[in-house]
């Protein structure tokens, strides 16, 4: 495959400009992100030590050690969907990510339905980060332990655990909020020190726990016995264990997200949704590795339920534990900050083509911060809305990623699988594809691939295990499908709604006045 990275060595802000006005768009937010933020955005989405740390403990009482094949497997089929994303990025360099790139190439009512469900998904799945903080700061000091005692500390399970997660996480809901409104500057800044703390936070881990290694690499080839009391054996456990790679892995698009606001898009957003999912990969698989292979009771109960966090600090001691929860804690902050900043851009997108209600105050952008405010708001108040619906619910946590997951990969598979179709057609790459990023003839197989990966993991995520969203309540177990399928529903009927008032019918690409061109480049 190839990766052109010559499409223009000094792009100045009127190419960038004038490039966003072909497809009809006038230049609003401000385009100050370069090739580091662009990747930040989308490692600060996957964030390593958010996803690993909040569900390590689950993919490893769901799989045991061996659970951790689930994570190459993901990654591959995700890969493929990637490169997927990664052709798009560079043909469509437009905010709003996987619902413009489906605009391009599917029906109407196809990419209403991407951006709509991908908004809720992206809603649920700050709520979902959000909540993260339980496990990690609780476990850093009890004075984070606001309700309840030692305990419920680390745990949202219990009563208060699960009340007190939804305290934390209003907290952190609200600041990500603020930021956003105070505009893109402030959020990359917050953003590339979050993520650079990361990336140096898990390379020092990994040293020290490779320091404390106790056992070989054939650890991972022991299932602890979790496969018992599944019909299939361990490829049952195995497939519920999969949830946690399933989790870290999506979020890469945001990248492309925030084409309009990265100077030269074309050029970095695809790099940037490759490097980040790539970098997640290397850094979360030999994280979970030499943790495994350096903890010092491998049949630890507690590896099963609090997770990372008492595998860092059995191993290392409490105070270098502390010092890494510490790194973890920043890293969910500008994981939920992204996730919101994308939820954004998306909501802006459809707005601005009259695909929601009141579109033209949601895509006013205010000329002080260069951010849409209108959106950032919305976004904050539902998640603090969802969040306050599942105050004291033990099963908050689950319930609200596993949602959240299939929320995403929906999305995803109304790109991809029209790409496909495209390509199967012979109407991509298309004729005017230029020097931009191409998977070339290798491109039919990956898509394939992301197609049937993306089919395969939501029947995965959505199936009503008691193991996943518990035996006692029919709602808690069929709670995925009958809230994915009522997203849909309420999406299916606002489409027609607004296609009857002719709110969906912004042209796909329109091709502005030369007067509005010169202006652009003005």
């Amino acid at each position: 495959m190839s990766n052109p990275g010559t499409i223009r060595t000094a792009a100045t802000p009127a190419d960038d400009t004038s490039d966003l006005a072909r497809f009809g768009y006038k230049q609003e937010l401000e385009r100050s992100l370069g090739s580091f933020s662009s990747f930040a955005a989308g490692f600060s989405y996957i964030s390593i030590m958010t996803g690993v740390f909040q569900l390590f403990g689950f993919g490893f009482g769901a799989g045991g050690p061996a659970f951790i094949w689930t994570w190459p497997i993901v990654f591959i089929g995700q890969g493929a969907v990637a490169l997927c994303f990664a052709e798009m990025a560079g043909q469509f360099p437009l905010a709003g990510g996987v619902y413009q790139w489906s605009k391009q190439i599917a029906r109407p009512v196809t990419s209403w339905m991407s951006g709509w469900i991908m908004t809720v998904g992206a809603i649920v799945t700050a709520a979902a980060v959000a909540v993260a903080y339980q496990i990690i700061l609780p476990q850093v000091s009890l004075a984070f332990q606001i309700v309840g005692g030692a305990d419920d500390a680390g745990v949202t399970t219990t009563p208060d655990g699960a009340k007190n997660a939804i305290l934390l996480a209003l907290g952190l809901v609200v600041f990500t909020t603020v930021v956003n409104i105070v505009g893109v500057r402030l959020m990359a800044k917050i953003n590339n020190l979050g993520v650079a703390v990361e990336l140096i936070g898990v390379a020092l881990l990994i040293v020290m726990l490779a320091v404390h290694i106790k056992r070989g690499p054939q650890v991972v080839l022991h299932t602890a016995g979790t496969g018992a009391g599944h019909s299939a054996g361990y490829l049952g456990a195995f497939l519920v264990a999969s949830i946690m790679s399933a989790y870290v892995f999506y979020g890469f698009d945001t990248a492309g997200s925030l084409a309009e606001e990265t100077r030269e898009p074309r050029r970095h957003a695809p790099r940037a949704i490759l490097r980040a999912l790539t970098a997640a990969f290397l850094a979360g698989g030999l994280l979970m590795l030499v943790g495994m292979m350096a903890v010092g009771n491998i049949d630890a109960e507690e590896l099963g339920t609090l997770g990372m966090p008492y595998l860092i600090k059995s191993t290392l001691g409490t105070g270098l534990g502390d010092a890494f929860l510490v790194c973890s804690a920043i890293a969910i902050t500008v994981c939920c900050l992204a996730v919101q900043t994308a939820a954004i851009r998306l909501l802006f997108s459809m707005a601005r083509d009259g695909r929601l209600p009141f579109g033209s105050s949601m895509a006013r952008v205010s000329p002080r911060s260069n951010t849409p405010v209108l959106p950032a708001v919305i976004t904050g108040a539902l998640t603090i809305a969802l969040l306050l619906v599942n105050i004291g619910n033990q099963r908050v946590f689950y319930i609200l990623t596993s949602v959240a997951i299939i929320l995403f990969y929906i999305p995803y598979l109304l790109v991809t699988a029209p790409m496909l179709v495209r390509r199967l057609r012979g109407q991509w790459p298309r004729e005017d594809h230029g020097p931009y990023f191409s998977m070339g003839r290798k491109g039919l197989v990956v898509n394939i691939v992301a197609v049937g990966y993306g089919l395969a993991m939501t029947v995965n995520l959505a199936w009503p295990r008691a193991a996943v969203y518990g035996a006692d309540h029919w709602y808690y177990q069929w709670g995925a499908i009958v809230f994915t399928g009522v997203i849909s529903a309420i999406g299916g009927l606002l489409y027609l709604r607004y296609r009857r008032r002719g709110g969906t019918q912004h042209p796909v690409a329109v091709e502005p006045a030369a007067d509005d061109v010169l202006a652009a480049e003005a």
